[in-house]
């Protein structure tokens, strides 16, 4: 039996004009953009169909932003949303519990926003950066950073086979890469991102979230949601709340997820919300399984 797995996406997926096709083709996601615009206190509408790249970059607009584009293209697909399982990219994780519906429209974007201001909070408390690994071994990279015991260095995004990104302070992040290029990585290149997200830098802002967590209701969820630290399915709400809080300083295992939702039936990968690169790090994990499979 096919069964079909709805992708949502994280940060970095943003584009000026976002959304826009939804708000001018349907009365629901005007209504549901308007409503957004009330609860977060300002226009988030103008700033994803007019912004500049630079104000859409700003992580406090970029979450809720993409959040908005996914969720309500989900909404808007009416009964033709019809999904066997989900799954989010860090952020993407909590635009995917709306569609299962454990949250509502209205929490998950509160809580999206409470997310943002914790990051950048954490951010600008303690400058961090990360780096994209390209070319090496999963175990080799974590050698690497476990290696670094004066920094803070962790794998943190594992996107697929071969794409690895890292995530710690400047000066852990920058002793990674020269090592890694000297182990024979193909690029070992810092991100321009405002921080060190999925490492341990962020547990202020993990601390932060999950008083927000816990005190919004979660609903059981039509279909399992794969969580990014555990790559497995979750039902269970109390334990989704811990993967949740889990998430800010845990590694996203997009390419263990994926691997796990194949073995589980997932036959049709959706990508819900804007742009297409999960469907392209599907493309690149499917590659690779069928290379180890010969």
């Amino acid at each position: 039996m096919t069964k079909t797995a709805y992708l949502f996406p994280g940060q970095g997926a943003q584009f000026t004009g976002m959304g826009k096709d939804l708000y001018d083709n349907n009365e629901t996601a005007r209504t549901l953009f308007h409503e957004a615009n009330t609860i977060l206190g300002f226009d988030i509408t103008k700033i994803m169909f007019e912004g500049s790249e630079e104000e859409l970059k700003q992580t406090r607009v970029t979450q809720p932003a993409i959040f908005l584009h996914s969720v309500i293209k989900a909404i808007c697909a009416g009964d033709s949303f019809k999904p066997d399982m989900v799954a989010g990219h860090s952020l993407g994780e909590f635009s995917a519990l709306v569609a299962n519906k454990t949250l509502s429209f209205q929490d998950g974007l509160k809580l999206v926003y409470a997310r943002a201001l914790a990051m950048q909070a954490a951010c600008e408390a303690k400058p961090s950066t990360m780096a994209a690994v390209l070319g090496l071994a999963d175990n080799q990279v974590e050698a690497i950073c476990a290696s670094i015991t004066e920094e803070v260095v962790v794998p943190a995004n594992y996107n697929c086979p071969g794409q690895l990104v890292i995530s710690g302070s400047i000066e852990g992040v920058n002793l990674a890469c020269e090592k890694l290029k000297a182990a024979g990585a193909k690029r070992a290149l810092v991100l321009p991102v405002g921080g060190a997200f999925h490492s341990p830098l962020m547990q202020p802002a993990s601390e932060q979230l999950e008083a927000a967590i816990l005190s919004t209701p979660f609903h059981t969820p039509i279909c399992p949601v794969y969580q990014n630290v555990t790559a497995t399915a979750v039902t269970n709400t109390d334990q989704i709340k811990h993967n949740l809080i889990a998430q800010l300083t845990g590694s996203v295992r997009w390419t263990q997820t994926i691997e796990k939702m194949v073995a589980d039936g997932a036959t049709n990968f959706i990508e819900c919300g804007p742009g297409n690169v999960l469907q392209g790090l599907v493309k690149k994990i499917h590659k690779e399984a069928a290379a180890q499979s010969l």
